[in-house]
């Protein structure tokens, strides 16, 4: 890993505190020149996707969760701009269906996974079942766990075993060859703020607001304790958490393309050889066409 971006990772094992990581940390590069440099790093990860499409041997999912007004679409819109669409999956979960609430809260998630040889965005994910459920544990019960049918029971125990069963799902995908991603794009609540009044004073991002917005907004302590919980608890050495400062969004974008081509790179994947005989099939029908 790239020396530079192992300031925003979670360390596996360690408590986490997200008053320790910033918000606003720019780095030394001011915002011309980082926007150059994500248009080079989009090249590469265009060269990178290729190869893993040929290679065909792993795939890489990454995950986005964030507060409200983090820019999360934003910046899965810049950073993969780059990319062959026909080599990426987006999914932007929202509140299960009634459908995926008859199955195990992880149904939907694994139904959505990338295929061997793409590369799969999960915008909100698997954890929103530790995050907003923490925040608001009334929604558990409308995954009628025979155990769970009575709020109160939703105790620590119960949140163990969801961060365990969590952990188990993603060391699985691993060992079958997902490469998981997780960023966190870690916004102020006065940048929250400055935003939901931007998306209210203009007519053309008001479809972005709604009020359950500052419903959330009032729950921030509650939120930010969740976020901690559930990246101290599945930050691992195979899945790692990114804690990204996303007050600026140009700079949120750089990371993330710096964390993707980084891991892209460590994978070392190589376009496939053809056996000799294919190759000696390949020249007999260059052979071919050279003479007709």
């Amino acid at each position: 890993m790239r020396d530079e971006l192992t300031q925003y990772l979670a360390t596996p094992g360690k408590k986490v505190s997200l008053k320790n990581y910033s918000t606003t940390y720019k780095g030394p590069i001011e915002k011309d020149a980082g926007k150059e440099e994500l248009r080079e790093i989009k090249c590469e990860l265009s060269s990178y996707q290729e190869t893993l499409y040929a290679a065909n041997s792993n795939s890489v999912l990454i995950i986005f969760q964030a507060m409200d007004a983090a820019g999360k679409d934003s910046a899965i819109q810049h950073v993969m701009s780059g990319l062959n669409p026909q080599g990426c999956q987006v999914y932007s979960f929202k509140t299960p269906t009634s459908e995926e609430y008859e199955h195990d809260f992880l149904w939907r998630h694994y139904k959505a996974l990338p295929e061997r040889g793409r590369l799969g965005i999960h915008n909100r994910s698997h954890y929103e079942n530790v995050l907003v459920c923490k925040v608001h544990p009334e929604y558990i019960l409308n995954e009628k766990i025979p155990e769970y049918r009575d709020e109160k029971k939703i105790d620590g125990k119960f949140w163990k075993k969801r961060y365990e069963s969590i952990r188990n799902f993603e060391q699985h995908l691993h060992e079958n060859g997902t490469i998981i991603i997780k960023i966190f794009l870690h916004v102020s609540k006065d940048k929250q703020k400055e935003r939901f009044l931007e998306r209210i004073n203009n007519p053309v991002k008001n479809w972005k607001f709604s009020s359950s917005d500052i419903t959330e907004r009032e729950l921030w302590p509650q939120y930010m304790k969740a976020y901690e919980d559930a990246i101290t608890e599945t930050s691992t050495e195979q899945s790692p958490w990114f804690i990204v400062p996303a007050d600026k969004k140009w700079y949120a974008r750089l990371v993330i393309s710096k964390i993707l081509a980084d891991t892209l790179d460590q994978l070392k994947l190589k376009f496939p050889v053809l056996e000799k005989d294919e190759q000696q099939k390949l020249d007999e029908i260059k052979e071919q066409l050279l003479n007709n």
